[in-house]
């Protein structure tokens, strides 16, 4: 079965950050654009809580010939990029309800 298995359960993935510190952050979706992936990260506290709503988008590949490694995340060198994930974020998000991922907040 693999990665489809645990939807149900909250997806999150630790981010090792650049001075030393790992974060947690929940995966809210995957994004296709201009047929590169992008990852969108929103980081949690250690309540396991977000309270200001910031994510994170960072390009996203998987090993296709070894399914079990573990994915490569790297960041967005460029304005124009970010841009346009960050365009493909807003189109995802006018088809859900951003309240769903962040339960509870008033």
């Amino acid at each position: 079965m693999g990665k489809n298995e645990n939807l149900d359960e909250e997806m999150t993935v630790e981010l090792n950050l650049e001075d030393g510190t790992t974060v947690v952050c929940a995966i809210i979706t995957i994004l296709d654009v201009e047929g590169q992936d992008y990852i969108v990260l929103l980081p949690l506290d250690e309540n396991g809580e977000n309270e200001d709503g910031e994510v994170w988008f960072y390009r996203y590949s998987e090993n296709p010939d070894d399914p079990n490694e573990e994915p490569e995340l790297g960041f967005i060198d460029s304005d124009e990029e970010y841009e346009a994930v960050a365009d493909a974020f807003d189109e995802y998000l006018d088809g859900v309800e951003f309240d769903e991922i962040i339960e509870g907040e008033e």
